[in-house]
């Protein structure tokens, strides 16, 4: 299961259900996929496909919107 957080911009942010316990989101966008940790600060973990611009937009969105992120990680992890 990968329950959808947000889409915007042509990016898809996401979440596997079963994965490591470290706060991170997966972002698809046309070109390919990326990881970002959240903790201890947001950074990518690895990419595939996407340019250098796509991933500095995707990182943008995460910040922009980090707190939905997080609150969506403790909901779904929480269960």
């Amino acid at each position: 299961m990968s329950p959808t957080i947000f889409r915007e911009d042509g990016f898809r942010f996401y979440f596997f259900s079963r994965e490591e316990p470290r706060m991170h989101v997966h972002v698809q966008g046309q070109n390919g996929e990326a990881k970002f940790w959240l903790e201890p600060m947001i950074e990518v973990a690895q990419h595939i496909g996407l340019s250098r611009r796509e991933i500095t937009e995707a990182l943008s969105l995460i910040q922009e919107h980090e707190n939905d992120i997080r609150k969506a990680w403790c909901k779904h992890f929480s269960h």
